[in-house]
């Protein structure tokens, strides 16, 4: 049965006619509709508005063999594995109960203390349900305690301790008892997630993962174990995001270039890279923190699909202090609806073929090992700090430009702003409240950054930056909210709703975003009954909004009087000049700088 013989066939050539014609007539500028239509991402890969059989890289094989872009497993479905950082048996029998396959402790001194595993894990089957430590400086510590567990209960643990072999012989020592004695568990992390926390690409995430993970293999086999068996001692952990095409390319890639290095290291069988995905931290708000229900959905149906083995979703609350039950529930429950309602779990490499999911596979692939042979040539990881804090840096700014300037919508923050919002109060984290701003002494100076606290080795070592996107319109909010009184910003809408309406919403909406309340002036096209409103309205900085029309009938009488009534600056919501206003606001002005300007011009001290 052929699927399509009922349809005309269409050409590109028939699709970028149709395609122009729409451009000509919505006014974008002349050009091949592959041109306009198109963006490029942080890595400078081309994203087209088309793709069709050519635009194949070639094979991706088949799931479960080489070179595993199509997956490391030969069966559908994926880990559902919960974080803890607290010391909660209660919680952690909750998850496993409810759904949970496997356990990621984080245990340390502001974690769950070293002697407190055996209390955690006391009703729980190590022999079912795998363990991930993250433990740091106490990973020896902490595995012995595991594997003092195991013996004491006559099983076999499974799951990964978490070391690093290129960091010391203790990780060398672990990997070779895990290779002689149990099958299956792991010794070494790969830790992905401190590049793309500090602001990295996908591309340079990858990079940097990879040259950490050979890294990971001269020590390994430094150490003795053969390149077989060191390839079979490490997993890789990345982070997923609410772009799920970007997500589903960069799972696949990651195992297309480590199949590369099993390849070259002599043990192409043993290239399969096993994934244990995280959703992103840095996408995360703790403004209207129930969108990040959204975020979290898309970026674990995008590492599901990308084949992910195992999977962690953050809870929506996560960023303003300790999860409760409720979210954690919420955060497993997002998995086993993935799993089993929508039956993702059944199928292997649903994204395999997708003309556009190849290409920017194979695309995102290419990237990475450029960036990954310019790591190489400067020492490896371990003395290409300096390139891989610059190239970040650089994607880093240019991420919070698109931020500022709205290019990078941010739900609930940036756009959309809900300033009657009941916030939600969390008791803080043991690893401290990630939803605090500033640096710590001697931390990054940027706005934004945190040095990374309790991440992991890598991190604590290159002193990598902690963002969250939202971060800087999220502290506008906060100091809005503490003072006695919420700034206000003045809409003096001129003329009917109809001629007001768009640029007042817009004008709202922008500052807003800033925690700035905004109050209108209503309908009217009397200056002295705009500027007389203005005066009651206590506001210290207005902003016109209307039609163009009514702009070069109204905008400078009415300007003129609302400096005369004491406006300290007056904006102008669309584009044009007239006496008396200051500057303007549109679509894709910078935001941020707007809201800075703003509160300066109110006199509020930040």
């Amino acid at each position: 049965m052929e699927l399509a013989a009922g349809f005309a066939s269409i050409s590109r050539d028939d699709w970028r006619a149709l395609a122009a014609e729409v451009l000509r007539k919505s006014g974008a500028e002349a050009g091949a509709p592959e041109e306009v239509l198109s963006r490029t991402t942080y890595d400078g890969i081309t994203v087209a508005p088309l793709y069709d059989a050519d635009d194949l890289p070639g094979d991706p094989g088949v799931p479960g063999a080489t070179p595993y872009v199509r997956g490391s497993a030969t069966a559908a479905g994926w880990d559902v594995r919960q974080r803890h950082a607290v010391a909660d048996p209660e919680a952690v029998l909750a998850d496993l109960e409810n759904g949970v396959t496997s356990l990621w402790l984080v245990v340390g001194p502001d974690a769950i203390p070293v002697g407190e595993l055996g209390t955690v894990l006391q009703d729980v089957y190590l022999d079912l349900a795998p363990v991930v430590l993250e433990a740091g400086e106490l990973t020896a510590e902490a595995a012995e305690a595991l594997f003092e567990l195991a013996a004491a209960r006559d099983v076999t643990p499974s799951g990964n301790l978490g070391a690093s072999a290129a960091r010391g012989p203790a990780g060398i020592e672990l990997a070779r008892r895990c290779a002689a004695g149990f099958p299956g568990l792991r010794a070494v992390t790969v830790d992905a997630t401190p590049y793309h926390d500090a602001g990295g690409s996908d591309a340079e995430e990858l990079a940097c993962s990879i040259a950490a993970g050979v890294a990971e293999l001269r020590a390994l086999t430094g150490g003795g174990l053969s390149a077989g068996q060191a390839l079979g001692q490490i997993d890789f952990r990345y982070a997923a995001t609410a772009d799920q095409f970007a997500t589903i390319a960069k799972l696949r890639a990651a195992r297309r270039l480590w199949a590369r290095i099993a390849e070259v290291c002599g043990a192409p069988e043993a290239g399969g890279q096993r994934q244990h995905v995280v959703t992103s931290a840095a996408m995360m708000t703790a403004r209207d923190p129930w969108v990040n229900l959204l975020r979290t959905t898309l970026a674990c149906f995008a590492a599901g699909v990308g084949g992910a083995q195992a999977v962690t979703v953050r809870p929506f609350d996560a960023c303003l202090g300790l999860p409760d039950a409720f979210s954690r529930r919420i955060a497993r429950n997002t998995q086993s609806l993935l799993l089993e309602e929508s039956g993702l779990g059944r199928v292997l490499d649903p994204a395999g073929g997708s003309w556009y999911v190849e290409r920017r596979t194979a695309d995102l692939a290419e990237a990475a090992w450029a960036f990954f042979q310019e790591i190489e040539a400067a020492g490896g990881i371990a003395g290409a700090g300096d390139l891989v804090a610059g190239r970040i840096a650089a994607t880093r700014e240019r991420r919070a430009d698109d931020i500022a300037h709205r290019r990078f919508p941010i739900t609930g923050v940036s756009e959309f702003p809900d300033l009657h919002e009941r916030p939600l109060r969390r008791p803080a984290s043991p690893e401290g409240p990630p939803s605090e701003s500033g640096a710590p002494e001697g931390g990054a100076p940027e706005e934004g950054a945190r040095l990374r606290e309790g991440g992991g080795p890598l991190a604590g070592r290159d002193g990598l930056p902690v963002i969250r996107y939202a971060e800087p319109f999220e502290r506008l909010r906060d100091l809005a909210d503490a003072l006695p009184e919420r700034p206000k910003v003045f809409l003096a809408t001129i003329g009917p709703l109809s001629a007001h309406t768009a640029r007042a919403a817009f004008a709202a909406n922008l500052f807003q975003a800033g925690g700035l309340a905004t109050e209108t002036s209503g309908q009217g096209t009397d200056p002295e009954q705009i500027a007389t409103a203005f005066a009651v309205s206590g506001a210290s900085v207005a902003c016109l909004c209307s039609s163009d029309k009514l702009y070069a009938q109204h905008a400078a009488a009415v300007a003129t009087a609302l400096r005369k009534a004491g406006a300290r600056k007056v904006w102008l919501a669309g584009k044009g000049h007239y006496e008396g206003v200051d500057a303007n606001l549109h679509a894709g002005c910078d935001a941020l700088a707007v809201l800075h300007e703003t509160y300066d011009d109110l006199e509020v001290t930040r």
